[in-house]
């Protein structure tokens, strides 16, 4: 049988911690939590659950922190925790058979992160295959009769078991001033991170978070590579940050900039929308919340594609303002 260690690193969860790790004790064979500077009761819960537990001086990155998580593992896997989540009676019955029938080759186990759409996150789907458990020592090992080469892909298995996530108060604030400290320092965004920096932004920033923002995507903006997905979600957060900081002026332009280029998405519209509403054209707002609901698609938050355009729309039909078929 396979033995796994749990690793988190946590701070300041004691309102979920203790939920989390009573659903963990049955599938860990040693608990390690690492804590990052927790002002509350959260080591004192740990406590209950583990003597396994460490100190770690915050460097603005949760890949150090985890990065020592995993380096205090001794077992075979390594599964990698949150505070802010639980697994359920029956999905701990197929994490304790997987631990019984689980093939060492596996580098990699895949399990089902739910309950997105209960909470404010970045995600506009309730339901995702994500990396969880980690085989400790990879073996390297050749392949092939002839020709032979390394196997350098790891082996991953797409497990149905099911972890709830619970966060509550989101961690929007808190993302948002990591992104912030890395544009800050020069370090470039990959496109993943890019990808989650502007959904952050619409879903939880703030006005200041927009002001901050406003230089970065417009140097963006004049980046001759941008394309695909990437382009679109540029120039709308180029276009909005410049709204949301008060410059209309350069609001208008790069949302005329991302109309030439084709790259209206359903946010951009509903900005436009909520634009001329402002100025009492009811008109020209109801075609730009049509064209959000209707002709173009969400790149950060969902919300933008139907349920907010479709909201005004609905109002102004209702108050005999503007009707505009849907």
């Amino acid at each position: 049988m396979a033995t796994i260690s749990v690793c988190m690193i946590v701070k300041n969860e004691e309102e979920k911690l203790r939920d989390c790790l009573e659903s963990l004790k049955e599938i860990a064979d040693e608990i390690i939590v690492v804590d990052t500077g927790s002002i509350d009761k959260t080591k004192e819960i740990a406590g209950i659950y583990t003597d396994r537990i460490y100190d770690f001086k915050w460097t603005g990155s949760f890949s150090d922190a985890r990065n020592y998580a995993f380096s205090l593992a001794t077992c075979d896997y390594i599964y990698s925790a949150d505070a802010d989540e639980v697994i359920d009676g029956e999905n701990i019955k197929k994490f304790l058979m997987l631990k019984q029938v689980i093939d060492l080759d596996i580098d990699i186990v895949q399990m089902y992160y739910c309950n997105q759409l209960s909470n404010n996150t970045i995600y506009s789907f309730d339901r995702e295959l994500r990396p969880k458990l980690y085989k400790r020592i990879r073996e390297w090992k050749w392949e092939s009769s002839i020709h032979e080469e390394v196997r350098r892909v790891p082996v991953i298995y797409d497990s149905d078991i099911e972890i709830i996530h619970n966060p509550g108060a989101g961690h929007g604030s808190r993302d948002l001033a990591v992104f912030e400290s890395m544009i800050e320092r020069g370090e470039e965004l990959s496109p993943r991170l890019l990808e989650i920096y502007c959904k952050e932004l619409i879903i939880a920033g703030k006005q200041e978070n927009f002001i901050l923002a406003t230089d970065y995507f417009a140097t963006l903006c004049e980046q001759e590579e941008l394309q695909g997905d990437m382009a679109y979600r540029i120039f709308t957060m180029a276009a909005i940050s410049k709204k949301k900081a008060g410059d209309l002026t350069d609001f208008m332009k790069y949302a005329l900039r991302a109309a030439a280029g084709q790259l209206m998405t359903s946010e951009l519209c509903y900005e436009l929308g909520d634009y001329y509403e402002a100025l009492g054209d009811i008109n020209e707002a109801v075609m730009w919340y049509y064209n959000a609901a209707n002709e173009t698609s969400a790149y950060m938050d969902i919300k933008y594609e139907k349920k907010l355009p479709l909201e005004k729309l609905e109002t102004f039909d209702s108050h005999g303002i503007c009707s505009y078929n849907t």
